[in-house]
């Protein structure tokens, strides 16, 4: 069965840290990216996040990132957790990330 709680790592190096999933699937936690393109240093930024608790353990999770300490985006991750018997779980996940604009016309390029 998956359990999201703990250190997780990508292939770019950044990580997180997920603190325990409550009984309804919601957690909080940490998360340490590797790259950005802000000015500001890189610093650690919260995370909430919600998890579905399947019986098979292939579980669907979702999560935000506010960047609030160096930034003025915020990221949303979505995934799934893989758990094959005698394997380690691996954490499959898309994510966008709006940054702030000055203005209406500027929308087109504030999602990625």
């Amino acid at each position: 069965r998956c359990n999201l709680t703990g250190w997780w790592e990508n292939e770019l190096g950044s990580r997180m840290h997920v603190s325990e999933v409550d009984t309804e699937g919601n957690f909080s936690g940490v998360y340490y990216t590797a790259v950005s393109s802000a000015q500001k240093p890189i610093e650690p930024c919260p995370l909430v996040g919600s998890q579905h608790l399947d019986e098979d353990g292939q579980c669907t999770f979702g999560f935000t990132v506010n960047w609030k300490k160096f930034s003025d985006s915020t990221a949303v991750f979505v995934g799934q957790c893989f758990a094959a018997e005698g394997q380690e779980e691996v954490l499959q996940s898309s994510w966008l990330l709006r940054e702030k604009v000055d203005s209406l016309p500027s929308d087109w390029k504030a999602t990625r």
